[in-house]
């Protein structure tokens, strides 16, 4: 639920440094002063917002304590270090984005807005350190870590994002039967039922190659989910209201993505804007390998 919030947020706050007037779109031919005070400034922001969000909705009412580890890497079947690889990903992408329009050269904005990413999610792991209720958590920053490396590296390889991380969800029936851990309203249920979520990995083969009549718009897209998973390090869950016993299983899907960064659009502006889109999977019908069985989804979100 952190994350995704984050991730949120700063996706609104992308706006600010890409799209706010079409003549503003450009990336400046010189190291703009003007530009680099705003980005900054909206930078500092962002951070101090996402980590009030953070404090007021999870820390304010939770006794604290002397900082200390805690071990969370093999609770909700790694679904929430998908989240901290997918959330660093996300805002080494926003950082960057941000500094480039600012007319900052490539590796320099690259560099700053990989440990941005990387320092923005830090700040919660550290207030997790001093909340009684969790612990710093050393594979939480792990994910943080390999998530901003897995944008540096694309970027410093290929001068490109070939592999996009994205993300999609849906409602389930889980939030239902327990609301207090799942979420008891849709947004709640949104925010912090694993089992709607998937992470996917959208790629194009074509954009391996040097045929510029490819369309390199087109991807094949990898998934990853959760099913009936209703306690975070337990692998089972009676349900004593209906004697229903739940057993959770990892869930691997096969799909076909677009991106939109990558679409013949002329108008600068439009491209941009539409690039914005790359943050979420669309839906598009879906293989579901799942306990050893596949399935098919005709449109799976």
């Amino acid at each position: 639920m952190k994350l995704l919030i984050i991730g949120i947020v700063a996706f609104l706050f992308s706006f600010s440094g890409n799209s706010q007037f079409s003549t503003l779109l450009h990336r400046s031919d010189t190291l703009s002063k003007k530009r680099m005070h705003f980005v900054t400034t909206v930078s500092t922001v962002n951070w101090a917002v996402q980590t009030g969000l953070s404090y007021s909705n999870w820390y304010k009412e939770y006794p604290k304590s002397s900082f200390h580890l805690f071990d969370d890497s093999k609770e909700w079947l790694q679904m929430d270090k998908a989240g901290h690889f997918y959330s660093a990903n996300k805002l080494s992408y926003i950082y960057y984005q941000r500094y480039i329009w600012a007319g900052m050269e490539p590796k320099k904005a690259l560099i700053i807005g990989s440990l941005l990413g990387l320092g923005s999610l830090s700040t919660i792991e550290i207030l997790d350190g001093f909340n009684s209720g969790w612990g710093f958590s050393l594979s939480d920053m792990a994910a943080n870590t390999l998530g901003c490396l897995s944008y540096a590296s694309q970027k410093l390889a290929w001068k490109d994002e070939r592999f996009l991380l994205k993300f999609s969800v849906h409602p389930t029936e889980y939030a239902a039967i327990r609301p207090n851990v799942l979420g008891s309203t849709a947004l709640q249920s949104f925010l912090k039922d694993y089992n709607g979520q998937t992470y996917w990995v959208s790629f194009s083969p074509f954009s391996f190659m040097n045929n510029p009549k490819l369309p390199k718009w087109l991807c094949l897209s990898m998934g990853y989910s959760i099913d009936q998973k209703l306690v975070g390090n337990q692998d089972t869950y009676l349900d004593v209201s209906t004697n229903t016993l739940y057993k959770a299983k990892r869930t691997f899907l096969f799909s076909m993505d677009i991106d939109f960064s990558k679409l013949p659009i002329k108008r600068h502006w439009l491209k941009t804007i539409v690039s914005q889109l790359n943050y979420l999977k669309i839906p598009f019908p879906t293989l579901i390998f799942s306990d050893g069985n596949w399935t098919g989804n005709g449109l799976y979100f």
